[in-house]
């Protein structure tokens, strides 16, 4: 039996699902990048996988490019398409990756914004006073504490909590796991929270982190409430939990300047995209710089004039 395209998707989607569990808003943008090339290959008449090669991919990077794409995003759809595309190899419907050797236009590094110190501080110091204030609070405590992603804090289970060994094993991207530590702030709030989580009628018994029903919180869920308490005490910024992570890798490298063992606790698997915080060390620096040197600014002392 012949599988159609739309079959093939729907096969590597569920792969990627199954095999490096993927989650599922991760694996609706896979399917919404290669809904682009199939219909950018039918617009043009030309056959998935029998008409595709390196001509065609660089015509659909270079039309995506036109339409005022942000290079980051076409350089995730050529990556989708290039996992496809080795998916078909598999398959023996491909004899080679058509694309290979295609770049995407190279994106502008952006910085990731971070919380001060003592943002984080008023962020975490949340009045708690019923099971969902402590639920929360614990949330953004680990967070901070950790720099976990927010999928690795949703898919959290109780047997992932070692709290006598203050560590939280988390299953990160490729399936990888990683052990890492929970400080004594963050640790007292999971306690704390782990007596209120009875009172809710619980319907995940395993999950660490339940809504006010009882099942697994949601990514949504989180991001919302990671805002609600930013407003609530008072920071000026769009808070999310992705911004807890980057200050945690920030403030850490900050302090400590080892740059392997930050690669380490936020489960990169290249350096050079925990590379991206000495940049933000730097930035520091360069205020510290502007604020305090005396001839930082231009302005002349007279004093000091030969």
């Amino acid at each position: 039996m012949t599988l159609s395209v739309q079959d093939h998707v729907e096969s590597y989607l569920t792969g990627l699902a199954v095999e490096r569990r993927l989650s599922e808003h991760t694996i609706k943008a896979y399917r919404r990048d290669l809904a682009k090339l199939i219909n950018f290959c039918d617009d043009r008449g030309t056959l998935l996988w029998q008409g595709l090669n390196n001509h065609i991919v660089r015509l659909f990077s270079a039309s995506l490019n036109a339409n005022g794409m942000h290079a980051k995003s076409i350089q995730r759809i050529l990556s989708s398409g290039r996992g496809f595309s080795q998916y078909l190899i598999q398959k023996k419907e491909l004899t080679t990756n058509p694309f290979d050797d295609v770049r995407a236009p190279k994106a502008e590094k952006r910085l990731p914004k971070t919380l001060s110190v003592d943002q984080i501080t008023s962020l975490v110091e949340i009045d708690v006073n019923d099971p969902l204030s402590y639920r929360d609070k614990a949330v953004l405590e680990l967070f901070y504490s950790s720099g976990l992603r927010l999928s690795e804090l949703c898919s959290l289970n109780l047997n992932d909590l070692d709290l006598p060994s203050q560590l939280v094993r988390v299953t990160g991207k490729g399936n990888k796991t990683r052990d890492l530590p929970i400080g004594r702030q963050a640790d007292r709030a999971i306690r704390d929270w782990l007596l209120q989580r009875n009172a809710l009628p619980l319907k995940d018994f395993e999950a660490v982190f339940v809504s006010k029903h009882g099942n697994r919180i949601s990514t949504r869920n989180i991001q919302a409430r990671v805002k609600h308490w930013a407003a609530k005490q008072g920071i000026e910024l769009s808070v999310s939990p992705h911004m807890l992570r980057h200050s945690f890798a920030s403030h850490l490298l900050e302090s400590s300047g080892e740059l392997r063992a930050v690669q380490e606790l936020l489960g990169h698997s290249n350096i050079s995209t925990t590379q991206i915080y000495t940049h933000l060390d730097f930035q520091h620096l360069a205020q510290v710089y502007d604020d305090a040197h005396p001839r930082a600014k231009g302005v002349k002392n007279p004093k000091n004039e030969n």
